[in-house]
């Protein structure tokens, strides 16, 4: 009878290490991918800027002035990642910024000065999400309705508060955040801030337990839920992170102009969803890419800052804008398909 032949003597049982693995070779391929195509769009950006409006578009102040732009909004995108990640949706980003804003900067509010100011922004924004986050995670309601009824309620309450006025800020200490004296080593104090929040976001996405199962939650719930992950408090936990994301955007947006208007934060939910989906966020949950939502958010704000400065109307923008998420939609696919 024929013997088995062994294997050479340290060859069995060698099992392939995780960066050996076709599979997750294949995954960082796709994610090299997408963020050099995305590194490709925002430098074709550069350089029609460059070309177009040489002299105002490369100048030191408006590259300054695109970054502030991008650090509320980016802020913004960075919880709508976690959130897209899992699975759900939060279409009351827009409004919670602009709630957080108006009863920030009452007069009641301002007594308090900075730290009543700042205070109020972020408790707002975390309300908010704690409402969200009830509703969906142990009220059952389906995200898109859950998001969509706080995106009307804090609209409304925004407009009754503020009366549709202009409420100015006359705390001095956030009024100088947003002056050229404040800036270290030329890097406005909001893009610092927007900088913080990013490595902080990409660190719990890619590094904590806490990541791994929001990337869990989003893949398949069910089988969360059978591995032991408490899903309802994981999503719970989820919008008020994006909450928390509402609140810091509505003080940065304050220092920004100023004031609080019950018109700040519109279609940022839009804007927020585009950035982290072109980023290489799924949609369908499962999959979230904070260095790609960046990228996403930066070429929006540079493609608006080109058509300000060239003075182009804003139907051409938004049909750019869409242009560009169908583009990079395709390029996923396509990188999908071939990896």
């Amino acid at each position: 009878m024929t013997q088995p032949v062994s294997p050479p003597r340290g060859s069995a049982d060698k099992v392939p290490s995780v960066s050996e693995s076709p599979a997750w070779r294949g995954m960082f391929a796709r994610a090299d991918v997408r963020t050099l195509s995305l590194l490709g769009v925002l430098a074709v950006l550069i350089l029609i800027g460059g070309i177009t409006k040489p002299d105002e578009f490369l100048d030191t102040r408006n590259l300054q002035l695109v970054l502030t732009q991008a650090s509320v909004i980016g802020v913004v995108t960075v919880g709508m990642t976690f959130v897209i990640t899992s699975g759900g949706i939060d279409l009351s980003v827009g409004a919670i910024v602009a709630l957080a804003s108006v009863w920030a900067t009452t007069v009641a509010t301002q007594e308090y000065g900075f730290a009543g100011i700042l205070f109020t922004a972020v408790i707002v924004g975390v309300g908010c999400g704690l409402v969200n986050g009830l509703l969906i995670a142990y009220g059952a309601m389906v995200p898109f309705i859950a998001t969509l009824a706080m995106l009307a309620s804090a609209r409304g309450l925004a407009l009754q508060i503020t009366d549709g006025s202009t409420q100015v800020v006359t705390v001095n200490s956030v009024l100088d955040l947003g002056e050229r004296d404040a800036y270290v080593l030329g890097i406005p104090p909001l893009v610092l801030v927007f900088a913080v929040v990013t490595i902080i976001g990409w660190l719990v996405l890619n590094r904590t337990t806490f990541g791994r199962r929001t990337v869990a939650v989003g893949g398949n719930a069910e089988a969360a839920r059978l591995a032991g992950i408490d899903v309802r408090r994981q999503r719970l936990y989820l919008y008020l992170l994006s909450g928390l994301c509402c609140g810091i955007a509505a003080f940065l947006l304050i220092i920004l102009s100023g004031s609080g208007q019950n018109t700040n934060g519109n279609l940022y939910e839009l804007d927020a969803i585009a950035a982290a989906i072109i980023g290489g966020t799924l949609l369908s949950g499962g999959r979230g890419t904070i260095t790609g939502s960046v990228l996403g958010v930066l070429i929006f704000t540079t493609i608006t800052n080109i058509f300000a400065l060239n003075n182009l109307q804003s139907d051409v923008q938004q049909i750019a804008k869409g242009a560009i998420i169908v583009a990079a939609v395709l390029v996923q696919r396509r990188t999908a398909s071939t990896t």
